[in-house]
């Protein structure tokens, strides 16, 4: 059984994103707390990232130790950021399914910011 972790990141806060999803984020496998580990960008937290440096250098921090980004497209379109996402590496995806999957999963825990 597979130790998975889906953190779901809406908060637009960026001490939010730097103190909590982002921070937790970068020490989270190499630490081994978790066999496999994904941020889910959904909302306020999409505009966020496209349009803060000092944020998108510690995603790509965190993504660097095997922690993966998607968000949610319909957001990311409504903030005309798709582009910029996409360009950090983050997959675009619809998703509702992807969270209503892990919440019915016994192998995957959901915390949201």
């Amino acid at each position: 059984m597979k130790n998975e972790l889906l953190i779901v990141w809406s908060s637009g806060e960026k001490e939010v994103a730097k103190k909590l999803i982002l921070l937790y984020g970068s020490v989270m496998l190499p630490r081994s707390y978790w066999d496999e580990a994904t941020i889910m960008v959904w909302g306020p937290s999409a505009k966020l990232l496209a349009e803060d440096e000092e944020i998108q250098e510690q995603m790509k921090t965190v993504q660097k130790t095997g922690v993966s980004f998607n968000a949610c497209v319909v957001c990311t379109d409504d903030y005309g950021v798709s582009e910029k996402l996409r360009e950090l590496g983050v997959k675009l995806i619809h998703t509702g399914e992807l969270l209503t999957e892990a919440l019915q999963s016994d192998d995957v825990k959901v915390i949201t910011f």
